[in-house]
């Protein structure tokens, strides 16, 4: 429908639109699971956070979040691949993906982090709004609470997107087999096959990221140790504590990865 309305060349732009439009899209639509998921991993539990009430807590901070946050991490993507694709002479290099992948999580999580802490913390609570929770972490542990659970989240990432976006490639590769070029249908099918499938492995070191984030400034869990925090999950509710929330987080970044994919591979076709 955007064909021919706006055209732009540079790949970076590109890369930009696309990506803001479909984080934004994601974030919006899928955030009740999001809000599910976060309440079940939390401390409190999932009725003690809530239950099924106020889902939409949080989605203020989300919506600002959303785009910069994918902008950032598909302009990084998209240039990385290019930059390493001349410099190694691949283009379908799975290496080559997770490289990408890594280096865009890490610029991304730069503005996604700060983003979560407001995000969760308003999800599991009824008694404070954003502007509260601002000044809480301001007051308690400065500007660099902000980034508290970064290394978690980082190494929630990172192995969530090298599994992610080496599959969203290669399946697109075989599409490819098939047919001339990749659909954003097509593309969209994919995005949940490989973000249902990392969503899934990579539960326990979400669980631990939101732990993290969610405890207080005088808990063991504050310090970010991240192996730490997964020892006193397990000892306190098992190998199931480590999967709290595998459903709705699959479920969400299944349909997520769809709307995703699909949607940025449309924004790229309609806007190029």
């Amino acid at each position: 429908m955007l064909t021919g309305i706006i055209s732009i060349k540079s790949p970076f732009a590109v890369s930009l639109i696309a990506g803001s439009g479909a984080g934004t899209a994601v974030d919006m639509v899928l955030f009740p699971l999001d809000t599910f998921k976060t309440r079940l991993q939390s401390p409190a539990g999932f009725w003690g956070s809530g239950g099924f009430s106020g889902i939409y807590r949080g989605i203020g901070p989300a919506f600002v979040g959303s785009a910069p946050n994918a902008a950032v991490f598909f302009a990084t993507y998209d240039t990385s691949k290019v930059l390493l694709t001349k410099y190694t002479g691949k283009s379908d290099d799975p290496v080559l993906h997770m490289t990408a992948a890594t280096m865009s999580e890490i610029g991304a999580c730069l503005i996604r982090v700060p983003v979560e802490i407001i995000k969760q913390r308003r999800q599991v609570s009824a008694q404070h709004n954003v502007s509260t929770l601002i000044r809480h972490v301001l007051k308690n542990e400065g500007a660099m609470g902000f980034y508290r659970g970064y290394l978690g989240t980082i190494m929630r990432e990172i192995p969530f997107s090298i599994i992610q976006f080496p599959l969203w490639e290669f399946l697109k590769t075989q599409v490819r087999k098939q047919h001339e070029s990749v659909s954003p249908l097509q593309s969209s099918i994919c995005g949940a096959i490989a973000g249902g499938f990392s969503a899934a492995v990579t539960t326990p070191l979400d669980v631990v990221k939101t732990r993290i984030m969610l405890a207080k400034s005088t808990d063991v869990e504050s310090k970010g140790q991240i192996l730490v925090v997964m020892k006193i999950i397990y000892q306190q509710q098992g190998l199931k504590g480590l999967f709290a929330g595998v459903l709705p987080r699959t479920l969400w970044i299944s349909i997520g990865g769809s709307i995703f994919f699909g949607t940025y591979e449309l924004i790229k076709h309609s806007i190029t």
